[in-house]
């Protein structure tokens, strides 16, 4: 399952994370990191399923990759 980076938009309430962390875990997602300087997760999750957070209006997406400087 690939990994997807969720982290809660500018204006979204704190308790939007622990819900959206429920959620992944509820549609078979496993969380994999938690951050502590941003409001957000990782989690391993099936490609299938990322249209629930997608159709969210507190959260952001997107799959986690390599980054580059060049």
């Amino acid at each position: 399952m690939p990994l997807y980076n969720i982290t809660l938009k500018t204006d979204a309430p704190v308790e939007e994370l622990e819900k959206a962390k429920a959620t992944a875990r509820e549609k078979g997602g496993v969380i994999r990191h938690e951050y502590s300087i941003i409001k957000g997760f990782t989690v391993e999750f099936p490609d299938d399923n990322v249209q629930t957070f997608k159709s969210t209006k507190h959260v952001h997406i997107e799959q986690d990759g390599d980054v580059s400087t060049k």
